[in-house]
Order: structure tokens, then sequence, then C-alpha cells
């Protein structure tokens, strides 16, 4: 089972749990005066031990030994220098915790935060406890016994003081964001002898039966009548047939697409990628699994948006099928297309449903895939670039991810990009060579947008998916992008 810990906001009073785990800074003593007297005096003289300073990440704990104490055992860690905190510390130093929490084999954890100005309001209440959920997040569908199940079923979160009402509120909708994000990160952990295309579109006709959503696809006969042959080229090595999945939710307000590359494995097809570390290309679907993330999240926030999300199902497998280097494909909007190598093949499923999309004429459209190393080498895993030409759709994005807690960074999108994706025999070639690698990809997919112009590409090849090494908690997918898109599609909603 890979379930989150639920949550819920108590009083101060009323907390009892396992563990209360205090959030503590540097010279100042636990943020505990409302608690029940004898926890007071307990934080406080942990506080004043010698030798203990509430340097980020230091923990020191010791049982309550009070008759009737809602209380086990009470804990104080560390969250560093108070002007030295942000969004982006306190989110790591949340998941240690919750780390730990995991590692000891706690059912319930209750944590009190300070107040300080990452944890006032509502959009930082939002965030703290969608972060708290996911945090608790972990794949166990192939493990057995013990190991299946999260010991942690609840967290308790008691609020800065006199802020109670504000994180009750937010808690429904850091639970949808979560919810979201947990669906996005189980179906990109699925391996691939699972999640073929098939079964992806069988979890979209779940998707789209819980929330109300209507479906439609696109198998392999519709593509080849609608000449969406960069489709049935990508997917014409594997013996699982490409497909296109579209959803539709919602019957009012603004129409947005969300477009997501879904390559539920990709070898590199005939110019077939080096072994090492292959078995991550299980990873290169989130796309996809982004956008039904969104989707999820969006129904049960129930938010007044039609939104059209379009899914690029394929598996890129060498084959006697397969496309080859050297073919010329026509896409959906009839441009001719060169192929120099067979593993820049997300471009080529995208262009046939960037295609699409537009067609249908979205106010708004997003486009999510794990496109390139070469963003990955620009950025890290640290953030994700995005590429438009527009730059209130930029801006709009950049702030919600910032409140969001995720990070973006808009990359270079001028025009000479896409010279060197001119074709030699064709209108265009699927890659450009080194040089500038993730923005060339990006100015060969606008040219499947025509003249649309509130559109963006999202490479997340970074960020969607970690190895745990560098303390962002479970191996695997993240499900980012979720909550930053949703906060943005929030955002538009209101104006």
């Amino acid at each position: 089972m890979n379930e989150m810990a639920d949550l819920a906001i108590t009083a101060p009073t009323e907390t009892r749990a396992d563990l209360l785990l205090i959030g503590v800074f540097e010279g100042e003593l636990p943020a505990a005066d409302d608690l029940p007297e004898a926890l007071v005096d307990s934080a406080n003289r942990l506080a004043t031990r010698s030798g203990w300073t509430a340097r980020r990440g230091r923990c020191i704990e010791t049982g309550v030994e009070v008759e009737d104490s809602p209380i086990t055992v009470l804990a104080l860690r560390g969250l560093g220098k108070r002007d030295e905190l942000d969004r982006f510390k306190l989110d790591r130093w949340l998941q240690s915790a919750i780390d730990d929490a995991l590692a000891h084999g706690l059912e319930q954890l209750a944590l009190r935060l300070p107040d300080h100005e990452t944890t006032r309001g509502a959009e930082s209440a939002e965030r703290v406890l969608r972060q708290l959920r996911a945090a608790t997040y972990r794949y166990r569908q192939f493990l057995t016994g013990d190991e299946s199940r999260s010991c942690l079923t609840r967290i308790k979160l008691v609020p800065p003081a006199a802020d109670q009402q504000t994180w009750e509120k937010a808690l429904s909708t850091a639970d949808a964001v979560a919810d979201g994000m947990e669906l996005s990160r189980t179906l990109g952990n699925t391996p691939a002898n699972i999640a073929q295309p098939e079964w992806m579109e069988e979890q979209a006709h779940e998707l789209a039966e819980f929330t109300g959503a209507t479906i439609s696809v696109l198998g392999a006969d519709e593509l080849k009548s609608r000449g969406m042959n960069g489709m049935l080229a990508v997917g014409g090595g594997s013996k699982y047939p490409p497909r296109i999945v579209r959803i539709d939710l919602g019957s009012e307000g603004p129409t947005v697409a969300l477009v997501g590359k879904g390559i539920t494995f990709d070898t590199g097809g005939i110019s077939l990628k080096p072994s090492a570390s292959m078995e991550e290309m299980k990873f290169d679907k989130c796309g996809a699994c982004t956008v039904l993330g969104i989707v999820r999240a969006v129904a049960e926030l129930k938010l007044p948006i039609r939104l059209r999300a379009y899914l690029a199902l394929a598996e890129n497998m060498p084959d006697g099928g397969s496309y080859r280097p050297g073919d010329i494909l026509r896409c959906y909007n009839g441009k001719s297309v060169e192929i120099i190598n067979t593993d820049a093949e997300g471009r080529i499923v995208l262009a046939d449903t960037l295609a699409w999309a537009v067609e249908e004429e979205p106010d708004w459209l997003l486009e999510f895939s794990t496109l390139t190393g070469a963003c990955v080498i620009a950025l890290g895993h640290l953030a994700a670039g995005i590429f438009t030409p527009n730059d209130h759709l930029a801006e709009g994005l950049l702030a919600a991810a910032q409140r969001s807690g995720e990070r973006l960074w808009r990359m270079p999108f001028w025009p000479e990009y896409l010279e060197p994706m001119r074709g030699n025999y064709a209108e265009l070639k699927n890659t450009g060579g080194r040089w500038g690698a993730a923005s060339t990809a990006a100015a060969f997919l606008g040219q499947f947008v025509g003249s649309h112009d509130r559109w963006v590409h999202i490479d997340i090849a970074g960020p969607c998916a970690t190895d745990a090494k560098n303390g962002s908690g479970a191996r695997g997918a993240t499900g980012y992008s979720v909550p930053f898109t949703v906060d943005w599609l929030r955002n538009l909603c209101r104006e």
C-alpha cells in the first residue's frame, strides 16, 4: 500500500500522540506556553540542557513521566537561526522530521511549529500541510509483510498560537493537492512491465469515473487516420500500441489544456541508451502522470475551470517496427520532421499532441515533459525550466511556484534557437546538437502550436524524481509541479 498519513489540526490542550515534536529556534525557548503545564516544564528543561543548541536538524528528547499525560515522548528539533529560515529550508526540515518518525516506527506524531513568516497565513498553512502529507509517502506496492505498511498513520499539527482557524481552513486544499501528488507519484513509480500505454489508459478511465470527467482515446487506427505519424513512429517498436488519451473536466470558466508526455519506457529506440541508469526511464512518463495528478486535485477542489488533459502514451523500444535515424515523418499539423536520433522521441509524440490540443482552441496551454537531459545539466534536480513567449504566463507560474515551495526557472526562448532544428531534407529535424539543447527542443515544440502564444513548455526532467540522496524523502517520483500548477489554476479562476 502507498497511502500517506492522515492530517489533523489540534488544539494545544487536546494533543495526544506517541511523540510531540516542537520546532525551536536558536537562542529561543520552545513555543509551548499554551501546552499543558507538564509539557511546558519538560520542554523548557530540554531547551536549557547543557550542550544542546537548536541548530537546524539537532534533536533532543525525553520521556514524559506524568500520570495521564497525552504525550509519551517529547522532542525538540532545531530550526536554526530565526532570520535564516525560509520556506525551502522549512520544507526540508519537515521532510527530515517525518523521515525520522517513520524510521522509529511511530504511529501518531504531533508537531508544533513556532510563529514565523514561513508559518503565517493561509498560503503557508497550505504549503506546510501539503508537505507533511507528501513527506509520509512511500512506494510499497511490491513489498510484503511489515515492510508493505507505514507505521505513521496520523499527524496532528498544533499550529502557531492563535492561528488554528486559518490552518483548519487550509487543510482541505492541502489534502486535495497531496492526493494529486500521491496519484502522480504512484503512477510514475509503477514499473514498465505493468505501466504500459494500455495500463495508463486504464488509470485515466478510473480517474475519469472518480471525478465525473469524460474521456476519449485515439488508438492506433485513429492516429493513422488523423495523420498523427509521430505517435505511430515512436510507438512502432513496441508490442503495446501508442495512444492519446483526452480527459475533459468542468463546464465553466477558462479553458486550460494540459499536455503530458507519457513515454512508459524509453530505451532510446534504435539510438539505444547506455545501460547505466536505464531503469530510471520508467520516469519518462512523469509528464502524463503530472497531468493526471492535476486533474485529480482540480476535481477535488471543484475549481470553476474547464480542463482538457491530453496524455501522449507510447513505449520507445528497438524492434523491426521501430522508426530509424534518417526517417522523415509528417506530423498532424502537416510539418515534416527528419529523424536524427530516435532517443529524441518525446518531442515527436508531443508534436502531434500539441497540434491537436491547439486545434481545439484553449485559452491557455501547459505542457509537461521529461524532455531533455540538457535542462537537468542546466538546473540540476532542484528546478524545472519553463519556456514560453508569454511574459504574463511566465510571471504567473513563477509566482505560483514561489508560493507552493517549488522551484522554476525561465529559460531563453529566442527565435534563433529554431535555426539548429531546421532539417536537411525536411522542414524540421528532431535534434540540433548539444549546445542550448533544452531551448532548441522547446523551439521545436513551438512549431506545433501555431500562432497560439499563451502556452508554456515545462521541462520537469530534473525534479520529477529523486534518488533520495539529497534529503528529499522517498526515492522515486516526486509529484513535482502538481502544487504550483494547481495554485496557478486557482489564481486563474479569480482573474
